[in-house]
């Protein structure tokens, strides 16, 4: 017994204080949650809220600057000068995306060049869709339609997300991705109307390419994702991975038969009691296989941008010497 209270020193009661008072503060911060409000950089957050955004965020920073690789590819070789602009445009706002969310990860005290070494080291992830091959000019409008379409009905969710800053980047990066799906849909249409034979069998042969990875950017089934309960109750999500891979199947179906194409899903077929599309089973396999770095183009996208990291090195280094003078001459001034 009296061993037991010599134990509590000062030491020990401040630990004790301070656990009454992060479990304070954590009941107040999920007061906030359930009320709906937003936090913001600099208002107190549980670490682990803090790191599950870092990854998050980062992740699809990292997936909107490799995004870039695959169309970029085709900026020489556009059919008309008009899709050479277009893509052009695309590409240069899948770079700005990136910008904005590195910008509202570093809010939460991790710097950009910690991101960017996770991603060259291969430790952080972006999304599977990129690790696979634009193979024609059909590809580009299917990853517009597809890819674009998928990345919108995840991110229109994340204009509420309950961090600020990354629903606020949200706002912007929704508006140019409707832009980009819009115009990935245009250009199937025109090569499905007014194509050749050889054009429309081009649009078939991406779609049958793209359509089950496009359904994979969704992540594993809820049953399988394991941080998705704890990101929907902190507000960070919005809705389940399953209920938007769903909705998507519903919107794109629609269109696939306006477009005058299929999928390559022979389980697909309306569902009259549901009101929904049942769809075939995805194969999750080549997703973590994918994920695990094992996609056609893994290798090939991860080296792309060590390359560009290296040899950009000179114009960083001459933005911060230009930014260190400006600033002295400021205070010489």
């Amino acid at each position: 017994m009296y061993t037991q209270a010599m134990s509590v020193g000062p030491q020990d009661v401040a630990a004790q204080t301070k656990s009454a008072e992060e479990a304070a503060r954590e009941a107040a911060f999920e007061a906030r949650i359930d009320a709906g409000d937003f936090i913001e950089a600099k208002d107190w957050m549980p670490e682990h809220y803090r790191k599950t955004l870092v990854r998050q965020i980062s992740q699809h920073a990292h997936s909107e600057i490799v995004g870039m690789l695959p169309e970029g590819n085709w900026i020489t070789r556009a059919p008309t000068l008009k899709r050479k602009a277009i893509l052009l445009a695309k590409v240069q706002d899948e770079g700005g995306h990136g910008l904005y969310l590195y910008s509202a990860a570093e809010t939460l005290g991790t710097s950009r060049d910690q991101m960017l070494a996770a991603l060259h080291s291969g430790k952080a992830k972006y999304s599977s869709i990129f690790n696979y091959p634009t193979l024609t000019w059909a590809d580009i409008g299917v990853v517009g339609w597809l890819v674009d379409g998928a990345a919108i009905m995840n991110q229109v969710p994340l204009c509420r997300c309950s961090f600020a800053p990354y629903a606020r980047a949200m706002i912007r990066v929704c508006r140019e991705e409707s832009f980009h799906q819009r115009q990935g849909y245009e250009s199937l249409l025109v090569m499905m109307r007014e194509g050749t034979a050889e054009q429309k069998a081009m649009v078939q042969d991406a779609v049958n390419r793209w359509w089950w990875p496009s359904l994979m950017m969704f992540g594993p089934a809820d049953k399988d994702s394991p941080n998705s309960e704890q990101s929907m109750r902190w507000g960070i999500k919005r809705i389940s991975n399953d209920d938007l891979r769903q909705k998507f199947v519903d919107a794109t179906i629609p269109q696939a038969e306006v477009l005058g194409i299929t999928v390559p899903d022979p389980d697909l077929k309306w569902n009259a009691q549901t009101e929904h599309y049942d769809f075939g089973a995805i194969d999750w396999a080549e997703f973590w296989r994918v994920v695990g770095g094992d996609g056609p183009c893994n290798r090939e996208r991860l080296a792309t941008r060590v390359k560009a990291w290296d040899e950009g090195a000179w114009v960083r280094e001459a933005a911060l010497a230009h930014a260190r003078k400006h600033m002295n001459k400021e205070q010489v001034a």
